[in-house]
């Protein structure tokens, strides 16, 4: 018999001592996402999965905002999360520092998630893009990888906040499982 557990059994780190632990070597660059619901449920997965950091650029609403804590739920306080008012200053602050940066995205030449590996010990920017246009072209160049997520139905692309869940919780498995 299953019994869902309760708040107190969970046993949830509180924001200190989430600001403490390791994190994932991955920083998840928001280029220009224009839904503050779709930030606030990046942020709730970016907390859930331990992820470095999160940078918000051009459009993309900061906090404090009513419509990003509806759906990150306190999690823009935990996460360490920077705004850049052009998304080409995030990748290359990152490059800077020696991360390799992949866009998510439909394009030629872009690798399978299932074929993409991250545990090749770098640090990774994941960039997702804009709700209509995705990653813009300029963010593209900068890249060094490009991972597209499998698709098998009609519709042409997930929605971006179910793209940020899907590609970092695969990002997690792979680095937890080697312990990169």
């Amino acid at each position: 018999m299953f019994r869902k557990l309760k708040l107190a059994e969970l046993n949830r780190l509180t924001i200190y001592q989430y600001k403490e632990t390791k994190k994932l070597p991955v920083v998840v660059i928001l280029d220009n996402v224009r839904s503050m619901n779709n930030v606030g449920s990046i942020f709730r997965t970016c907390d859930a999965l331990g992820i470095e950091s999160l940078y918000l650029c051009g459009i993309t609403a900061v906090p404090p905002h009513r419509e990003i804590h509806k759906t990150a739920i306190g999690a823009e306080e935990s996460v360490h999360w920077e705004y850049f008012k052009d998304t080409t200053e995030a990748c290359l602050k990152l490059k800077e520092k020696g991360y390799k940066l992949a866009a998510i995205e439909q394009a030629a030449g872009s690798k399978d998630l299932s074929d993409f590996n991250f545990t090749t010990k770098e640090n990774f920017g994941l960039i997702f893009g804009n709700e209509v246009d995705g990653v813009s072209d300029e963010v593209m160049n900068l890249c060094d990888h490009c991972i597209e997520i499998p698709q098998f139905g009609t519709k042409h692309s997930f929605n971006v906040a179910v793209s940020a869940g899907i590609v970092l919780w695969e990002a997690s498995r792979q680095i937890e499982i080697t312990g990169n």
